[in-house]
């Protein structure tokens, strides 16, 4: 059998779906494992992201930090953690925070340090303060990178969220790990089949939000670049 057969098969099953550990409690904690994390990321590296943009103070090192940031091995971390401080929340959130970080911070800079200076200076000059410039100004033309950023950091922490199962947590990665040690190729082809079509939906989500939130013109601009 090919591996979408093995997930097909399992997927319909009605047992899967019902009682406990079934597919959808072990959905929605991984949605509970990926949005947690995704938070406090995003309160971290998108108001960092807009201030070195703004002042252009320190961007050099910053993003080359981020940016070797992302070399870290996720499941290698959460072993240490694991060896560090035992079986605790911090085990599985700080890996995924790590992970989610640097596209956030990235795109965050890269879309307010790319505004357009005269655009800045029309915005001094109608008296507005450095906070009115950012959030009225600045924010708002950066807006589809700083979406790009959230988007990229979203499927990354969704396909990677299954790490939560090796320390015993639930998530989609239960039925992977609890699979291989079975020897049952079923949930194993299945939950990885979900976990991918999570994260393609998690991408349908992001476009979405890039219609309504992004003006238009900025959109067109956007792809003319």
């Amino acid at each position: 059998m090919s591996f979408f057969s093995w997930a097909w098969d399992w997927v319909i099953q009605r047992s899967n779906w019902h009682g406990p550990g079934s597919i959808p409690q072990q959905v929605l904690a991984h949605l509970g494992y990926s949005g947690l994390p995704l938070l406090i990321a995003a309160l971290i590296a998108i108001p960092a992201g807009v201030a070195i943009g703004h002042t252009g103070r320190g961007a050099t090192l910053v993003i080359n930090i981020a940016n070797a940031w992302r070399s870290i091995p996720t499941l290698g971390l959460l072993v240490l953690l694991v060896v560090l401080l035992g079986f605790s929340a911090l085990t599985w959130l700080l890996p995924l925070v790590v992970l989610a970080i640097p596209p956030m911070l990235v795109n965050s800079y890269e879309g307010v340090a790319g505004v357009d200076p005269g655009v800045r200076d029309a915005a001094r000059g109608m008296g507005m303060t450095t906070w009115q410039q950012v959030t009225r100004v600045e924010m708002p033309v950066a807006l589809p990178l700083i979406l790009v950023g959230l988007r990229t950091s979203a499927v990354f922490v969704v396909a990677t969220a299954t790490i939560a199962a090796y320390i015993g947590l639930g998530g989609l990665g239960r039925f992977i790990i609890d699979g291989l040690a079975s020897d049952q190729y079923g949930p194993v082809a299945g939950g990885a089949l979900l976990v991918v079509l999570l994260a393609v939906l998690v991408l349908i989500v992001f476009a979405v939000l890039s219609r309504v939130l992004v003006p238009a013109g900025l959109r067109t601009q956007r792809r003319e670049d």
